[in-house]
């Protein structure tokens, strides 16, 4: 079918899919509101019922020429993932309290927890559509951490070529949340590795000292 003279100029605009993911479901709401200032945002629920996904479309940045963004807000409770020692040293008498603390002996390991895994699976299925991937995290070192696991547990869902944004906002008014919007940046994997060596060490060291007085302490005692 030929096409009609000036087809070209009522072609679609490109349309670009972003995840936005919070630290908490308030500050997504809010995200969401001060985003979408204007349009339809439509309020669903997804397998977590803790974390509300909003759905609106808005025009695309400048940088990006003529383009759409569908939008999906959504957020975690904190901490996606908890330690535990691998096996067998998760088990109470599987070895010396000492070799906890011994890094070439025990080795630890990062899992999203059972209550958490509805949470995953939402971002999981968020992310099998997403080209952009917004971290709207806490901008501290915990934040920058839970910023990393959500990334930990997307990566294999995102579109190829999808690309990751960092968010950095110091409150949820308009103004904020669109300056935040407008110079994203980059997650900084160094403030994660912090917090990953902290966790580990507080692991380590309270598991460790725990086993060490309950075995010396439960013969002495009836």
């Amino acid at each position: 079918m030929r096409a009609r003279p000036g087809a070209a100029a009522y072609a679609m605009p490109r349309l670009i899919r972003a995840l936005h993911v919070a630290e908490k479901p308030s500050v997504a709401k809010k995200v969401a509101e001060h985003l979408s200032e204007g349009v339809a945002c439509n309020n669903r629920q997804g397998p977590s019922v803790y974390n509300r996904l909003f759905d609106f479309e808005t025009g695309g940045p400048p940088s990006h020429g003529a383009c759409r963004v569908r939008h999906v807000v959504t957020s975690v409770t904190g901490h996606l993932m908890s330690t535990e020692f691998e096996e067998p040293h998760n088990k109470w008498h599987a070895c010396a309290p000492r070799d906890l603390l011994c890094e070439d002996v025990s080795r630890v390991e990062w899992t999203v927890a059972e209550e958490k895994a509805p949470l995953k699976r939402q971002l999981e299925d968020e992310a099998r559509a997403a080209d952009w991937l917004v971290l709207w995290l806490d901008c501290d070192r915990e934040g920058e951490a839970i910023a990393f696991q959500v990334m930990d547990v997307t990566r294999s869902e995102l579109r190829p070529g999808a690309t990751v944004h960092r968010a950095k906002f110091s409150a949820v008014t308009p103004a904020d949340i669109e300056k935040a919007m407008a110079t994203l940046g980059e997650p900084d994997e160094r403030l994660s590795e912090a917090v990953i060596a902290r966790q580990e060490l507080d692991l380590r060291v309270g598991v460790a000292f725990t086993r060490f007085t309950t075995r010396h302490f439960q013969s002495k005692y009836a």
